[in-house]
């Protein structure tokens, strides 16, 4: 089928300055982008009104499932977080609670623009029939730990997960659905199990998702253990040879963003969740300027407490102004990368994050008759500093409208908030 999304403003980047075009979708690609509206189309039509029409954002770190903790372990540092609230909690998941708590933060996260999420979570096939159920993508990922120095990591029931995980799901549905392989952290896993899963991501064509020097503790711990920091740790066991997003990079050193610009690693920042868990502050601009694919991820949102990459990109930009002293060290029109093509490039989806013929039509499209947004004399800043995600108006995936004026397409909002009431009712009664 074939859908023109026409009178549709696009960003200056485009080309087509501030006329409006009609960007015409089939095969879950953009086809055609023209001046003028063709005539005799045969297929659905949405007028954008002159609205701006985006690349679709890319949610490079998420724990989406964590939708069931929202609220539930507030106002303490990262490693009382978890073991005090967190664990405890998660010992109690079933693959129905999974279920439906990614229902719950797909829903949400197509509200708020976002075609894609990358996920490290247990229930990854839950993760999956949810996903392939609500037409977003995501790139799943079986999070591994490893503690007994002598074990075989493929022994384990965690990495026989991974391999069913990647039998039934790998590529699904013209790949919407990407498998990578994941090790939590230095600190959760041994040597033999980095060294293990490095050699067999490589051997096998999987990419990575891991965490990385989220805090000072485990930054430094790391180094007291293993003589090195996380980041060379994982470069020593053969962890980074495979395309790799490393989510947070707060407390990296100068030789470790070397590192990351040299093994071509995607870094995830994630500001709200790393602000409100007192964990630091990311050095956004060094990773840039040493050419680092940087993108934005919202964490889970046990630690957010949203699912919103607009938010992130908002937080991102001030914070570093603010912490800098410096209103130049972060510009509004390079903020949209990161939430957009740089997250598609560090999910493997090359052909994803730009509004060009070719893309998949992964599009958003904003209001900018908002009153706070009005007047845009730059949509870049418009973006940056006053959008919200009330403002999006529709979300499409691979050329399917997922979301469009406040009602979802192929999910039952209704059925879907009964159904988490339930979950909510086991954990919390």
């Amino acid at each position: 089928m074939k859908t023109m999304l026409k009178n549709a403003t696009l960003l200056p980047e485009y080309g087509f300055g501030a006329n409006r075009v009609s960007v015409i979708v089939e095969n879950r690609r953009i086809v055609e982008i023209a001046a003028k509206m063709p005539e005799n189309f045969q297929g659905e039509i949405v007028d954008c009104g002159g609205n701006l029409l985006i690349p679709a954002f890319y949610n490079t770190h998420c724990h989406a499932a964590m939708t069931l903790f929202r609220g539930y372990g507030e106002d303490l540092p990262l490693q009382r977080w978890l073991e005090e609230r967190i664990f405890p909690a998660e010992d109690r998941l079933t693959y129905q609670s999974v279920r439906v708590g990614t229902e719950l933060a797909i829903a949400e996260m197509l509200k708020n623009g976002i075609a894609s999420f990358s996920d490290m979570y247990m229930f990854e096939d839950a993760v999956a029939e949810a996903v392939l159920k609500t037409g977003i993508k995501a790139n799943l990922s079986r999070c591994l730990v490893s503690f007994d120095p002598d074990a075989d990591i493929r022994n384990d029931s965690r990495f026989a997960e991974f391999l069913a995980l990647s039998e039934q799901y790998q590529n699904a549905d013209e790949g919407r659905i990407i498998v990578d392989l994941s090790l939590h952290a230095e600190y959760t896993n041994t040597p033999k199990t980095c060294a293990i899963v490095g050699e067999y991501a490589l051997a096998n064509g999987y990419g990575m998702q891991i965490h990385l020097s989220e805090t000072q503790k485990e930054h430094e711990e790391c180094i007291a253990r293993h003589g090195v920091t996380p980041t060379a740790f994982f470069k020593r066991h053969g962890v980074l040879e495979v395309p790799t997003t490393a989510a947070h990079c707060v407390w990296v050193s100068d030789e470790d963003i070397e590192i990351l610009a040299e093994k071509n690693v995607s870094v995830a920042h994630n500001p709200v969740s790393n602000l409100k868990l007192g964990s630091g502050v990311m050095p956004l601009r060094k990773l840039l300027d040493a050419g680092v694919n940087v993108t934005l991820g919202t964490d889970g949102v046990a630690s957010n407490n949203r699912l919103d990459l607009l938010r992130e990109m908002q937080t991102a930009a001030i914070l570093h102004k603010g912490v800098s002293c410096d209103p130049a060290i972060t510009v509004a029109s390079e903020m949209m990368a990161l939430a957009t093509k740089n997250g598609a490039v560090a999910q493997g989806r090359n052909d994803c994050g730009r509004v060009e013929v070719g893309c998949r039509a992964d599009l958003v499209l904003i209001n900018r008759n908002s009153l706070h947004n009005m007047p845009s004399y730059d949509d870049y800043a418009m973006l940056t500093y006053s959008a919200d995600s009330s403002d999006v108006l529709m979300t499409m995936v691979d050329g399917c409208i997922l979301y469009r004026n406040g009602e979802y397409t192929l999910i039952d909002e209704e059925r879907l908030r009964r159904e988490a009431q339930e979950v909510f009712a086991h954990y919390f009664d």
